[in-house]
């Protein structure tokens, strides 16, 4: 969607749509509360008063913004669920996170974890939000796997549930790495242990 806003002078146009991607990577390196609107806005090309006419305030871009993340990053969770074996999920879920999570052209790590989880009470909200959103992927998982267990692709003395927390905790545990450095290849390692003490039936 195109804009347009005034500043001193001659009026400049913008693009909304790319504005809020350079948004979310702000977001994403800095996380909510580390990312200023001076930071923002120089990083979106717009003013304030652009900002705040389409995207209302700072909380709403930033909702705005894990939603576009979700969009992006949705579709790695979607493909492995349709994977033909429970450990064939996930390895193609933590394989898509490791990459993903050390894309060269965007902040290494996990928007929800970096952005969000660690704030003030100001923004509980927004952590609340990002938790139900990683708990959403948990729950897929579950689903996922109780369906192995009925086909007999996970021993029957698995938990669906725990097993889904397990691989969630090793994802998030892999965007915390990320975001500190580590590599695609040393993530990679992480996901083959996994692979390694897989239950097999």
């Amino acid at each position: 969607m195109k804009e347009t806003a005034r500043k001193t002078g001659r009026p400049r146009t913008f693009d909304a749509d790319i504005a809020l991607d350079q948004a979310l990577k702000v977001f994403w390196e800095k996380g909510y509360e580390g990312s200023s609107l001076p930071e923002l806005t120089e990083a979106m090309g717009m003013n304030r008063p652009s900002l705040y006419a389409v995207f209302g305030n700072k909380e709403n871009l930033f909702r705005l913004a894990m939603a576009r993340y979700g969009a992006l990053h949705d579709p790695i969770l979607d493909a492995a669920l349709t994977a033909p074996t429970a450990r064939a999920v996930v390895e193609q879920f933590l394989c898509g996170n490791a990459d993903a999570m050390t894309a060269e052209e965007m902040p290494h790590g996990c928007l929800l974890i970096n952005g969000a989880l660690a704030c003030s009470d100001d923004a509980l909200p927004l952590r609340k939000s990002a938790i139900e959103r990683l708990g959403s992927g948990e729950v897929r998982l579950a689903e996922r796997f109780e369906r192995a267990r009925a086909d007999a692709d996970l021993p029957r003395d698995v938990s669906a549930s725990q097993m889904a927390r397990y691989v969630t905790t090793i994802s998030n545990g892999m965007a915390v790495q990320a975001g500190a450095g580590a590599t695609r290849a040393q993530l990679q390692d992480v996901v083959d242990l996994v692979l390694r003490s897989w239950p097999v039936v």
